[in-house]
């Protein structure tokens, strides 16, 4: 039954639907300044009548060393989104690996540490947005979280780490999403995933991810002994808890796939669009698993 699902929500339908299908063709970009310097690009649909639109928040990649929000394929993802009726935001954090190593040789502490710092950037920024929620005409009820990489991993953390030990000292968003979108991310630990945290949840992953484990495996593949030896949960692993939890999740691997699926997903705008308005507005249960083919 969730295959059937997903092959019909991909499927071109004869009438346009707000949210899976775009609708708009001139979007409105406006930047932000959300804490000190920090800024985020909020892309709306220009005439467009409705007043309480799903909000999708966008947080990069790059290591928590480097990207940017406003890359080409952040630009081009938030477009493609906002065009299909969303109120889209592409945030920037702070780089507080910029010039330091994040791999083996950066220690457990740091990592974490690393971790925790994102979560409170965004709670920053999604506090911000809630507080401006009437100006930008948002639903603060229907925030879908959508990260990269990097980005992936601190949306996953903010999601479903609030009660994990490490991050008792952080302040976590006002609201909790309703859904989360990651490309090529994994969680501290999937365990602490609970019902009060559980969310619809659509994960890209390649299966030979060296940098990002697709399963349970050290972050970077670290020695057991190293200073950055940390073990992860990937795409598979958060499924598996999704599974045991009761909640909707799309699990889509490429089995020779490696960490490109943290760039490839950005082009996967239909399925996207198709999971949110379907799984996570409409309320469709599904729990698959499902095979990627590059485009």
């Amino acid at each position: 039954m969730a295959l059937t699902f997903f092959s019909l929500a991909t499927k071109p339908l004869h009438g346009q639907i707000r949210y899976k299908d775009s609708l708009f063709s001139d979007i409105e970009t406006k930047t932000l300044t959300y804490s000190d310097t920090l800024q985020l690009d909020v892309y709306l649909p220009k005439n467009d009548a409705v007043l309480e639109r799903p909000l999708v928040l966008l947080v990069h990649g790059g290591g928590f060393a480097s990207g940017k929000r406003d890359n080409p394929l952040e630009r081009k993802f938030c477009k493609e989104m906002a065009s299909k009726g969303y109120v889209t935001v592409s945030m920037s954090y702070r780089l507080t690996r910029k010039g330091k190593s994040f791999g083996c040789d950066c220690p457990t502490k740091e990592k974490i540490e690393t971790f925790a710092d994102a979560t409170y950037d965004m709670a920053e920024a999604i506090n911000f947005l809630i507080e401006r929620k009437d100006d930008l005409r948002i639903d603060p009820s229907k925030m879908i979280w959508v990260g990269s990489s990097a980005g992936a991993e601190a949306v996953l953390n903010t999601a479903f780490m609030q009660y994990h030990h490490d991050f008792g000292d952080v302040s976590f968003p006002q609201e909790k999403p309703a859904g989360v979108v990651s490309f090529a991310g994994a969680v501290l630990d999937a365990n602490y995933i609970t019902d009060k945290t559980a969310v619809p949840t659509l994960l890209y992953h390649g299966k030979m991810d060296r940098l990002v484990p697709y399963a349970s495996a050290a972050h970077h593949y670290c020695e057991p002994g190293s200073p950055g030896y940390l073990i992860l949960g990937g795409s598979q692993t958060i499924a598996k808890r999704l599974s045991q939890l009761n909640t909707p999740y799309m699990l889509m691997y490429d089995s020779s796939g490696n960490h490109d699926w943290a760039n490839l997903a950005y082009e996967r705008t239909d399925e996207i669009s198709a999971f949110i308005r379907d799984v996570i507005i409409d309320g469709v249960f599904v729990q698959s698993k499902i095979r990627l083919v590059k485009k």
